[in-house]
């Protein structure tokens, strides 16, 4: 049996939760690979099949919710949602559940009611005995319509009557068809078996039927669960147990006397069922409406959950209301979506999807009213709705979480507040500043081959980098604004940019000046895209600038080297001359550097995506020695193979042999693999870009972390879109014919 209990995963990328969910057997291997590629999602023209005058598709979060038992099985909740705290709510309250056996949950029977209305009745009296007394002769009718439901076990199992006037004085009898459905939801069934019988009950009563469809709500398919939570696990660090227990039974308390209190309550508990239902392609509109109908039952509008103390004070609770969800027909067939939530849920049955969706309503309300009882609802939802505000203002992974904890500092936490937090961190070079700009570099073969004296072949990012100098005050300083970076930068100063600075004012003979610097990078830090080379390069440049000094582009090469050096220790040199020069080029660092540029016909259709996890590349620079060092022959050959790829790799880019050069890139890859500087989350970003339409896709730069890089061919978009689906950010690389893009 798969365990549920998973932690941290809200700590994990969107990627490395897939992989979690794969190693724990949640996710099959196809499942897992249509995450990734986002290929779970309905295509417009499949939706356009659905519905009318579709424009498109509309985009929700789907989530998991780990840790729940229900009837002793281990149950992982798929759920689609965009309200936040209701995943981690879930999540939490079913951990809490676990020590006392999770949540115990019963349907005794499942039907669906059909309704056939019958008005223009003489005798409404004689009427329903003549229904009554052909009972049989209906059941058999009806179920003649579906005998593949018959052999199903499932089945048309009574029919009853109910009478009650209307407006104007006239008499309604609503013949009730009660429909065993098995494991479908049963709507279009339920329907179709009134329409067939709807003339034979128009006979026997001598009326008019005016209506022939199902109900929805489904008070013949009640499911209840309960659960208990040990009252120390109740207890906060500023309130007891029993406090918060006796603050969640009042409340409830309240929502079963106060109908606006009730409401809320009740939203609470579908804001769990819901999501689910949604993620399992059932009808959560059905559902809501059966559920509120059920809590109006009695005349007044109440709370569907009930909570109390145990005779051993623990805290337990209740909740009972109609579900009749289904696993199999209506849109399941046309939603890869709904199949998947329906695959991760782990349900067998029908009945079983019930059974969850109750354990997950009566845990959705534990977690708000143990908000309520506690540090109150907002704490929690307003972080993650500042996230969320940060994230579509637009804000970087290095500034996301100082944008939130601004955003929740100030109280607003708006759109428009984090457009203006962002904007102060955003760099203004000063009027009397000068500039200079610097490239970036992706590594299209050659990985760490070209540290051991192989070549590399590799590609300028242009203009990736531009720093700009201007006088400081008393101080030199420096500053990142993507980063959310600024140091100042004194004589011994330990910070590795600070160094460099300090090295680069060194080469240039101006250690004495006070200047600050403001660096505006497109490279993210540690992501293998020379963002470190870059820097060195364009503020040697601007420094160079301001100073006056007449310097060329070998000397900028040099300092930048030696820069390079201060930060990773051994490095071949790709990376500063890749910078300095701005130029693909075939590179080789040996005793006697070797450049070979390369005048190319176009920019190669590149699109590169980035990691969640920065790749240090003298940790991966070291890693990789220490491994050669114990095996020199058998890296020798892995890096003799690298770099005939790089050469003949440098041939098929000057020709726009795309196809070759992908092959290429993808057996690169597995070579770096097998020196192990891949991760999990670089393979599933390669597994990514090829499904996606790729050429080729491989690590780029020191791996351990850091990026991927795809050769696209007609297909950057597509790849580009793949990899954003699957929660990764790219960087698309426009090959010169595509303008505009």
């Amino acid at each position: 049996m798969n365990d549920s209990r998973i932690s941290g995963l809200y700590k994990l990328s969107v990627s490395e939760r897939i992989v979690e969910l794969r190693k724990h057997g949640w996710l099959s291997v196809s499942a897992a690979s249509e995450l990734r590629a986002g290929r779970h999602v309905i295509s417009a023209v499949t939706a356009d099949k659905m519905i009318e005058n579709v424009l498109g598709i509309f985009g929700l979060p789907l989530a998991i919710a780990p840790n729940f038992v229900v009837n002793g099985r281990e149950c992982i909740v798929p759920l689609v949602v965009e309200e936040p705290s209701i995943v981690a709510g879930l999540s939490g309250a079913a951990a809490l559940a676990r020590s006392t056996g999770g949540f115990t949950a019963t349907l005794d029977e499942s039907l669906l009611v059909g309704q056939i209305h019958v008005t223009g009745i003489a005798n409404t009296d004689a009427a329903v005995a003549s229904i009554e007394a052909a009972r049989n002769d209906l059941l058999a009718a009806a179920n003649a319509v579906h005998p593949r439901l018959i052999q199903r076990g499932g089945g048309v199992r009574d029919v009853e009557c109910r009478t009650f006037g209307i407006a104007g004085g006239s008499s309604v009898i609503a013949v009730h068809i009660l429909v065993d459905t098995c494991d479908a939801m049963g709507a279009n069934l339920v329907n179709t078996i009134c329409e067939s019988i709807a003339p034979v009950v128009e006979e026997i009563c001598g009326g008019d039927v005016v209506l022939k469809i199902l109900s929805n709500l489904v008070d013949r398919s009640i499911c209840s669960a309960s659960v208990r939570y040990p009252v120390t696990a109740l207890a906060t660090a500023t309130m007891s147990g029993e406090a918060v227990r006796d603050r969640i039974v009042c409340a409830n308390d309240i929502a079963l006397v106060d109908s606006y209190r009730a409401t809320t309550h009740n939203k609470g508990v579908m804001n769990g069922i819901d999501a689910l239902a949604i993620a399992t392609g059932n009808d959560w509109r059905a559902i809501e409406a059966a559920a509120h109908a059920f809590a109006a039952r009695s005349g007044n509008y109440v709370a569907l959950t009930n909570w109390s103390v145990a005779s051993n004070d623990d805290l337990v609770g209740e909740i009972s209301l109609p579900l009749k969800p289904g696993i199999v027909g209506g849109t399941l067939g046309s939603n890869p979506a709904a199949a998947l939530g329906l695959a991760i849920s782990g349900v067998e049955s029908a009945a079983q999807l019930a059974e969850l969706m109750a354990a997950v309503g009566l845990a959705q309300n534990f977690a708000a009213l143990r908000a309520l009882a506690t540090s109150g609802i907002q704490a929690g939802h307003m972080r993650l709705h500042a996230r969320s505000v940060a994230s579509a203002a637009g804000t970087s992974d290095q500034n996301l979480d100082a944008v939130i904890e601004e955003l929740i500092a100030s109280g607003d936490i708006k759109d428009w507040k984090a457009k203006e937090i962002l904007a102060g961190r955003e760099i203004t070079p000063s009027s009397d500043a000068v500039s200079a700009t610097a490239a970036g570099k992706v590594i299209l073969l050659g990985e760490h081959a070209v540290v051991h004296g192989r070549h590399a072949l590799a590609v300028p990012v242009t203009n990736a980098v531009r720093a700009s100098v201007a006088h400081g005050d008393k101080k030199t300083t420096i500053s990142i604004g993507e980063w959310g970076y600024r140091t100042t930068v004194t004589a011994n100063c330990a910070d590795g940019i600070g160094a460099a600075v300090n090295l680069i004012l060194d080469k240039l003979g101006a250690r004495d000046i006070n200047i600050a610097i403001e660096v505006s990078s497109k490279l993210p830090r540690g992501m293998g895209l020379g963002s470190s080379a870059a820097i060195a390069v364009a503020v040697t440049r601007a420094v160079a600038l301001y100073l006056e000094r007449d310097i060329d582009d070998e000397q900028v090469n040099e300092i930048a080297f030696a820069c390079e050096k201060l930060a990773h220790g051994t490095p071949s040199g790709i990376d500063n001359s890749i910078s300095c020069f701005g130029k693909p080029m075939l590179f080789q660092s040996a005793a006697t550097l070797s450049v070979q540029a390369l005048q190319l016909k176009e920019s190669p259709p590149l699109v590169i995506g980035l990691s969640h996890q920065a790749g240090p590349t003298h940790e991966q620079v070291a890693g990789v020695r220490t491994r050669y060092e114990r095996n020199p022959a058998g890296y020798d050959r892995l890096f003799d193979q690298i770099d005939e790829l790089s050469r003949a790799g440098a041939a098929l880019l000057t020709a726009a042999r795309y196809d070759e050069l992908g092959q290429a890139m993808n057996i690169c890859h597995g070579l770096l693999n097998a020196i192990e500087v891949s991760t999990p989350d670089l393979e599933n970003m390669v597994m990514i870009a090829r499904d996606g339409g790729a050429a080729g896709a491989k690590l780029t730069g020191a791996g351990g972390g850091g990026s991927i890089v795809a050769l696209c061919p007609g297909s950057q978009d597509s790849v580009a879109a793949a990899l954003n689906n699957a929660g990764y950010q790219t960087l698309p690389l426009a090959n010169e014919k595509r303008k505009g893009h």
